[in-house]
């Protein structure tokens, strides 16, 4: 797991497991967590480093959103509160691998809330994106902004979510003004991460409507699965292998779930009038 000091009494925790993060806001003692990473050898490793290492307490969880790959320690810390928005029944059963033992109800169900921790101001906004119950938390006292999965660092990923709504929330969350930004994998970016992710977004889709209504369905779907990273990267980013694995389940996902096939329709729809 890395650990990953953002300022004074900010810690970021990317553990092994997809790369998922953990923010950990501190305030003498106590802490306030964002995300609990992906899997159980994480969580217990993040609880080692936060409980026994550095002899804190964590009092709170806050979920940017309730999938298995960020709620993993949840059940490791029995007396913290935790937070989430109304919908997180909703984003926890759509997701494709739900893993029922990090599933733990919340105490408390939000839509918007401003919380001070320490120094820190946090700001909980619902923004819905990858999932119904997206929020991202706002941090102007440390310049930055936990985004969870609204962007996977360059790019999106697109499965079971709308990517008008990703669009939108991507934009809602450029217009905080932070530096930086800590998204739900990888690790954080500064603040043109999120128009690298938009141009991702709209190449892809820019690409898969074409095809869609350019050639047969059965050759579109084979031209679609071969679309390489770099045609959809914005100028001089160049992928790692995180972004790489997940570009190609992006692509799976498209041809599966027929993602853009309606902005498809509409195109030919337009092109025929």
């Amino acid at each position: 797991m890395r650990v990953e000091a953002l300022c004074s009494d900010v810690v970021m925790f990317v553990g092994e497991a997809v790369e998922s993060v953990a923010t950990a806001f501190i305030d003498g003692d106590n802490v306030l967590l964002v995300d609990s990473l992906g899997s159980a050898e994480d969580a217990d490793g993040l609880r080692h480093v936060l409980c026994h290492e550095m002899g804190k307490t964590v009092r709170m969880i806050a979920c940017t959103h309730f999938m298995s790959d960020h709620i993993a320690g949840l059940s490791r810390f029995p007396g913290a509160l935790v937070m989430a928005h109304r919908h997180f029944r909703h984003a926890f059963l759509m997701q494709n691998r739900p893993v029922a033992a990090f599933y733990r109800e919340p105490d408390l169900v939000l839509d918007n809330m401003a919380l001070r921790w320490g120094r820190h101001q946090l700001r909980f906004l619902y923004n819905p994106g990858k999932t119904m119950d997206h929020f991202s938390v706002d941090v102007p006292t440390a310049d930055l902004a936990c985004v969870g999965d609204n962007i996977v660092g360059n790019i999106v990923y697109l499965s079971r979510a709308d990517p008008a709504l990703q669009r939108a929330a991507i934009g809602r969350i450029r217009e905080f003004g932070r530096s930086r930004v800590v998204g739900g994998h990888i690790g954080a970016f500064d603040a043109p991460v999120l128009d690298n992710a938009l141009h991702y977004l709209a190449r892809l889709q820019a690409l898969v409507v074409q095809l869609r209504t350019q050639a047969p369905p059965a050759d579109a779907a084979a031209r679609i699965a071969a679309i390489r990273i770099e045609d959809c990267l914005a100028p001089r980013v160049a992928p790692t292998a995180f972004e790489r694995e997940w570009h190609g389940n992006n692509l799976e996902a498209i041809v599966a779930q027929s993602i853009f096939a309606l902005d498809a329709a509409l195109a030919a729809q337009e092109k025929a009038a």
